[in-house]
């Protein structure tokens, strides 16, 4: 393909991806398809000869579009969303046009610069303590990773890596596989698996503290773990507090647990993965209440703020924890300007060395958007949640699960386990709507959550009256 054929494909391909978002409700969000379709529909092996870009095409309708879950539909109401827009999707070609690695500020400077104030950007957007911004005098700053996952692990194996050295500083006679096994790491018992994973990787005890009532992470049970932890001879280390849970959106309490943590010497994380956007908001800002007596902050942008996936916004109050832990600086990566202490190596920032210019979609859409445009959105969903609770509320049938906050409405047929279950079934068997389940205090729960950049009041009525047919079917057969 040259440039001239490229010209000609990138308008077609610009108007097939317009195309597919605007009709994207004509499509049934959720896939009719078994395991192991895509392999009977392609051959077995790649082509000897070139192929026609439009028999390519042809085959993305025929073997692709079968068996995508259409993520950005007005009728997807799983998970969290997935940030789409027109101006992040024109930065991410032109990050794949420039195609730097950039690990280092030499291997390519806007990369790294572009990064660092558009993260200061962010930060100020919500209302970050300076210390966590790089164009202050603290000793923070901010780095994209790509997913909340990952910046957990990060966090957690800078964590480790400071511990060891304090207790080594005490007790020098202690090797290194001698601390590993005595460090425990603490999250709630709502917290993401990814918590949980990090742990397993990062090869340290992960344990999880029971919520309240609310499904809150609160101080005293915390406190009371490290003191029975720290008795057995344990070592305290790291926590995970969550801002919106993945089950409910429920929020850790940071004023309660953050001194907690400054006062054992644990490093405190803060993982606002889905709800962070939303800080945005003046209304919300009390949410983040606490994180300055946090060690390190994300939220993924990628989510909520219309920048598509891979955006994940993450932040330290001393940026020196974070690059002792990964440095290495073997020749070949460095640079005359490394030490002049005006720049930023994000290689020593993450797990992987090569990094793409993730920065360009914050740019151009904070940009085209503009905050006010961005706390529209995220109200408009907000209120859309608040408009099917009021639903649900209304039909004595169901019942609410957890407080609605912010996107999420969690709810369930007030009766059995299997009876919900039944019902997200017949839901996902209709591929009319898409819904996933959680499961709170033992109780199977459905999770409706505003997705969608283009759902709106109408789509979110359909939903519930499509919900409501089908639970008067269910509750119409005879029980076995």
């Amino acid at each position: 393909m040259d440039a001239e054929e490229f010209r000609r494909r990138g308008k077609e391909m610009v108007d097939y991806v317009a195309d597919y978002l605007e009709k994207i409700e004509e499509r049934p969000v959720y896939p009719d398809v078994e395991p192991g379709y895509l392999r009977q529909l392609i051959p077995t092996e790649a082509p000897e000869e070139p192929e026609s870009y439009e028999d390519v095409m042809r085959d993305v309708e025929r073997v692709i579009m079968p068996g995508v879950t259409h993520w950005h539909s007005p009728n997807f109401f799983a998970y969290f969303p997935t940030a789409t827009s027109y101006p992040s999707m024109l930065a991410d070609i032109l990050c794949g046009a420039i195609g730097c690695i950039g690990f280092s500020w030499a291997a390519s400077p806007a990369c790294t610069e572009l990064e660092t104030v558009m993260m200061d950007w962010l930060g100020k957007m919500l209302k970050l303590p300076d210390c966590f911004l790089a164009g202050t005098d603290g000793h923070g700053g901010g780095v994209i990773q790509s997913t909340a996952s990952e910046a957990t692990l990060v966090a957690l194996l800078a964590a480790r890596c400071k511990a060891v050295k304090r207790v080594q500083s005490i007790n020098p006679e202690l090797s290194e596989a001698e601390i590993f096994s005595k460090l425990v790491a603490y999250t709630s018992e709502q917290a993401h698996s990814s918590v949980e994973r990090a742990g397993l990787i990062g090869g340290v005890m992960m344990k999880q503290v029971p919520t309240d009532y609310n499904y809150s992470l609160r101080g005293t049970l915390l406190q009371k773990m490290i003191e029975e932890d720290k008795a057995a001879g344990l070592v305290p280390f790291f926590l995970c507090a969550t801002l919106g849970t993945t089950s409910c959106c429920s929020f850790d309490n940071l004023q309660e647990l953050g001194p907690i943590c400054n006062e054992q010497n644990m490093w405190m994380h803060v993982d606002a993965a889905y709800a962070g956007s939303s800080f945005i908001c003046p209304e919300f800002r009390p949410l983040l209440n606490g994180i300055e007596l946090a060690d390190s902050f994300n939220f993924n942008p990628h989510k909520w703020l219309l920048i598509n996936f891979d955006c994940s916004a993450m932040w330290v109050k001393k940026r020196t924890d974070i690059i002792g832990a990964f440095k290495l600086e073997p020749f070949y990566l460095k640079h005359d300007n490394q030490e002049s202490g005006l720049i930023t190596d994000y290689r020593h920032w993450q797990i992987p060395l090569g990094r793409r210019f993730r920065s360009l979609k914050m740019w151009f859409v904070f940009r085209t958007y503009g905050i006010k445009k961005m706390q529209d959105l995220i109200r408009k969903h907000v209120a859309l949640a608040k408009e099917f609770e009021s639903l649900v509320r209304a039909d004595k049938r169901f019942e609410i699960c957890a407080e609605v906050v912010l996107g999420l409405v969690c709810f369930r047929i007030k009766g059995s386990n299997e009876l919900n279950q039944a019902l997200l079934k017949r839901i996902t068997k209709s591929r009319e709507i898409h819904l996933v389940p959680c499961q709170l205090s033992g109780q199977f729960v459905l999770r409706f959550c505003i997705c969608a950049r283009l759902t709106e009041s109408h789509h979110v009525q359909k939903a519930w009256q499509h919900i409501t047919q089908l639970t008067f079917e269910l509750l119409q057969e005879p029980i076995n």
